[in-house]
């Protein structure tokens, strides 16, 4: 027994001194990869820059160890890296040109948009670009018609056929649950409370997804006609023919591709446009080299500060992710205060989320307008409460495939009495005033309390078309002709005052600079992102867990993500119709 305890003991002890060296050895080698990664990069002559675009678009990168670590297949990628890569590579005289390695990529039209004109000012430097796709998406062979090359592999297809909408109906599901969805709103299409009241989307919504679904395609068949010299005519009729189901030689016959080339074959294309023989490797840099290339650059001299605040995500949503709006104020009230920051670039990309934190914030970028310059720039949406947050800007920038607008609100209290009955739970009250029980999801709320809850969200609709009117200059009268809920594509908004210009980031800080009346100034971007290390120790596996199902869930986890965040966001709400889901 004695040689037992010793044994015993000895093994826990010994597997209690693994475990801590493993830890340190885990804890360096991170350390290590997180230095590495920080080191600048030095470019070889004759380089590409390879996009290689697989898996999720997010607004902002983020520095998450466990992407690299627990899976190769899982990649997420900032659109501010890749912007930043594409401007890198503009002004480096040793690259030579981009290679786009096209295979799936979860993004909005804005995004996609924004990547592309991106390209397009790349093309000005007279580098080439090169794109290939066994199989191009219909957004990204958007973003490729810009390319001088198209590539495709000899069985591969475009998928070229238009755009649609499909959104999820929850109304007979709840019925059968016994869960009644009460609901409250201003505007006709106000349609995100729709899912949970319908089978189908009501005429206002069908109208308005209509428009801008037509919007948003326009700018695509325009872009592409143009890159592509095809007439819009033209592409118009390939998509009515099901053309992504025709072989791959009719996608050369009809210029939408330029040549048919399996991928080794692609290689040994861009070899040759680089001069190389056909052994010699091709120097490659990818979006993380290219942002590290003269990454020591100095403050300007000036000491003149734009800052670009990101504002991305629900607001006040249940997650790390999103739009924190007690956060947020503190964040631009220490921009306002800094005498350094000579203006603001705003950068929303928000369906909207809680109508009180969406005022809260208003007020702060109301008080820094007074400041300073106030640029909003639109990202994939800023719509409810992101266009809420944004209306008090100097200026407001979008794409033109944007989705902004859906000036209303809304409120959901749900009634779980009936799921109660059906699994045997009973629920009794003792109140010590009349409302005290007011909007206890346990019942159905009375007549009395459906009128002062939708007395409360007409007084917040007014309040939001007040704030409105203000930003923009314009009588309440005619930000109402443009409200009650309505979603509108930027190109559309700009025509109706909602916005002032169409382009990306770069256009808005161009815009602050100006209207801070500075030629000199370094651009810093708030808020700081969490260092490698602060990134694992706070909450690496917990996010990496929770982007891991948001990419393979993809439309459905934001649908559940909704009802996760009635709670957290409250019964009001300023949000757009559903999340849509556009293919």
């Amino acid at each position: 027994m004695k040689d037992f305890l010793k044994f015993t003991f000895a093994t826990v002890i010994g597997i209690i001194i693994a475990s801590v060296l493993l830890s340190i050895i885990s804890i360096v080698s991170l350390a290590s990869i997180a230095a590495s990664s920080q080191t600048e990069v030095n470019i070889k002559e004759n380089s590409v820059l390879k996009l290689k675009f697989n898996g999720t678009l997010t607004e902002r990168s983020s520095d998450n160890p466990f992407t690299t670590l627990l899976s190769e297949d899982f990649t997420t990628q900032g659109l501010d890296d890749i912007l930043a890569s594409i401007k890198k590579a503009k002004e480096s005289d040793k690259i030579k040109g981009i290679y786009i390695e096209n295979d799936y990529l979860n993004a909005s039209f804005a995004s996609l948009e924004e990547i592309r004109n991106a390209l397009s000012d790349f093309k000005k430097s007279g580098k080439f670009i090169i794109s290939y796709a066994d199989n191009y998406s219909q957004g990204l062979y958007y973003l490729s018609s810009i390319a001088d090359k198209i590539i495709l592999n000899p069985q591969g297809t475009v998928e070229w056929k238009g755009l649609a909408s499909a959104p999820i109906f929850y109304k007979t599901l709840l019925e059968k649950l016994g869960i009644e969805m009460q609901i409250f709103k201003v505007g006709a299409y106000k349609s995100a409370v729709e899912p949970y009241t319908s089978t189908q989307m009501s005429q206002a919504n069908e109208e308005q997804i209509t428009s801008f679904l037509n919007s948003i395609w326009k700018k695509i068949l325009g872009d592409v006609s143009m890159s592509r010299n095809i007439p819009i005519n033209a592409l118009n009729q390939y998509a009515d023919q099901a053309i992504m189901l025709d072989s791959a030689r009719r996608f050369v016959e009809t210029k939408l591709v330029d040549t048919l080339l399996y991928k080794n074959e692609a290689e040994e294309y861009l070899r040759a446009e680089l001069g190389l023989e056909a052994k010699e490797s091709i120097p490659t840099l990818n979006v993380t080299d290219a942002i590290h290339i003269s990454r020591n650059v100095p403050k300007d001299k000036s000491g003149n500060i734009i800052a670009v605040y990101y504002a991305h995500g629900d607001i006040d949503g249940a997650t790390e992710d999103n739009i924190n709006s007690q956060k947020t104020i503190s964040d631009l009230k220490r921009l306002r205060e800094d005498e350094n920051v000579k203006a603001v670039v705003l950068r929303v990309n928000s369906p909207g989320g809680s109508a009180y934190g969406s005022e809260q914030i208003w007020h702060e970028v109301r008080l820094l307008k007074q400041q300073k310059p106030v640029i909003a720039s639109m990202g994939d949406y800023a719509a409810s409460g992101g266009y809420y947050i944004s209306c008090a800007a100097d200026s407001i920038i979008a794409q033109a495939t944007t989705l902004t607008g859906s000036i209303g609100i809304f409120g959901i209290i749900p009634n779980l009495n009936g799921l109660a009955d059906k699994i045997g739970v009973n629920f009794d009250i003792v109140k010590t005033n009349r409302f005290s029980d007011f909007a206890f999801p346990t019942r159905q709320m009375t007549d009395e309390e459906k009128n002062i809850m939708q007395m409360n969200i007409n007084q917040g609709y007014r309040l939001f078309i007040q704030r409105c009117a203000e930003g923009r200059g314009m009588a309440p009268e005619a930000i109402e002709k443009v409200a009650e809920g309505r979603v509108w594509t930027g190109a559309e908004a700009q025509k109706l005052g909602l916005v002032d210009q169409i382009g990306g980031i770069d256009l808005a800080i161009a815009t602050a600079s100006s209207m801070a009346g500075i030629e000199s100034y370094t651009i810093l971007e708030y808020p700081e992102k969490k260092s490698f290390l602060a990134s694992i120790m706070e909450d690496g596996i917990p996010q990496y867990l929770e982007a891991k199902i948001k990419e393979d869930a993809g439309y459905y986890y934001e649908c559940l993500h909704f009802i996760r965040n009635i709670e957290k966001q409250g019964r009001v709400q300023a949000r757009l119709p559903f999340y849509l889901r556009i293919q």
